[in-house]
């Protein structure tokens, strides 16, 4: 483990440099571009990598054979970022020409620029679902495009420097994002406004990342201090408590559903993100008359009861979560009224 540590931290100290480094055992270097290169990005699979570079291209790599598949260049600028989607089908870059492209993966193409009406963007990134990208930029915005209707979806104005960078937790439902002005912000992507402001770093917020699981985030910047962070949203998903329970049952009612199953019924059920428009669909079936009864053997009614039971402690604890954030924003501009008061008071 502290070896592979010590080998991400070696080949991060390429990015500045021309240089691509490769690692499986031994290293093996490619001098890739003629510019600095911005960023690097492995595809989900881990097949492809992805770089950007100062001397306005983007080239897609094939890391098994270790060489160029293709050189992309459609930027007439820095190209900064890079990015492949969570899906693997799309790539994303963003460059000081002040645009943002989407790429088609398999066939190389162009698919759509986005214009970015202000300043640059310096980074941006894929929603989970592969919908939806954020772009960090340089007048101090975060922008969220709908890449199937090429839609400006928020636009949020909240740091008052750059924004260097940016992640979103892995529920899809909030995006972190880091600033020159020293702050880290935690949006709520669902209502569409700023949920935390955290202080922290004592110069500027440059990185953010949020943990795979998303229970916690790191943050580093010009301070050269790397923080963690534990987060306090986004409440428990009680349907994994009933997967537990479902994972425990025989494999014949593994195999055909049980009544238990929250999604056991006829049709198809559609889960809708309301702003962000994320939708998945997945076909379910009606249980039969022997699957009525759990396996462990508990009625199916006691089942549904339980089931809404568990619904509502889930609705309540999402209540709770809003009345605290909103409470802790009370909190902040009570708190600077009454500096500004103090602040009055002491010039008079």
């Amino acid at each position: 483990m502290c070896q592979q540590k010590w080998r991400l931290i070696r080949a991060a100290t390429f990015l500045q440099s021309s240089i691509v480094q490769f690692w499986k055992g031994e290293s093996v270097l490619f001098r890739a571009h003629t510019g600095s290169v911005r960023s690097v990005c492995f595809s989900a699979d881990g097949q492809s990598l992805l770089t950007a570079s100062d001397d306005q291209s983007i080239k897609l790599w094939s890391v098994h054979r270790q060489k160029i598949i293709c050189t992309l260049r459609e930027h007439n600028n820095w190209v900064r970022c890079a990015r492949f989607s969570p899906d693997g089908q799309l790539m994303v870059s963003v460059s000081d020409d002040r645009t943002v492209k989407l790429w088609d993966a398999s066939s190389r193409q162009l698919i759509h620029t986005f214009c970015e009406p202000g300043g640059y963007s310096s980074y941006v990134d894929f929603h989970p679902s592969s919908t939806c990208i954020a772009t960090a930029s340089s007048d101090n915005t975060v922008r969220v495009w709908d890449i199937r209707t090429h839609t400006l979806l928020q636009h949020y104005q909240v740091h008052s420097a750059a924004v260097n960078a940016l992640s979103f937790h892995p529920s899809g439902n909030h995006l972190l994002t880091a600033s020159s002005d020293s702050t880290l912000k935690i949006l709520d992507l669902l209502e569409g406004r700023l949920l935390y402001t955290l202080h922290g770093h004592q110069g500027s917020a440059s990185c953010v990342s949020f943990s795979r699981s998303g229970d916690q985030f790191a943050s580093a910047g010009s301070d050269q201090q790397v923080m963690v962070w534990r987060t306090n949203f986004d409440s428990v998903d009680y349907s994994r408590v009933l997967q537990q329970k479902r994972d425990h049952r025989t494999p014949s009612a593994q195999a055909s559903g049980a009544a238990g199953d929250p999604e056991s019924r006829s049709g198809q059920k559609t889960e809708v993100s309301p702003l962000l428009g994320v939708s998945a669909e997945r076909s379910v079936r009606e249980p039969t008359p022997q699957q009525q009864t759990d396996a462990d053997g508990v009625p199916a009614a006691l089942t549904s009861t339980l089931q809404h039971i568990i619904g509502q402690l889930d609705v309540l604890t999402q209540t709770v979560a809003i009345l605290e954030q909103r409470l802790t924003l009370t909190e902040d501009k009570l708190k600077e009224c009454l500096e500004q008061q103090h602040q009055a008071l002491t010039e008079h």
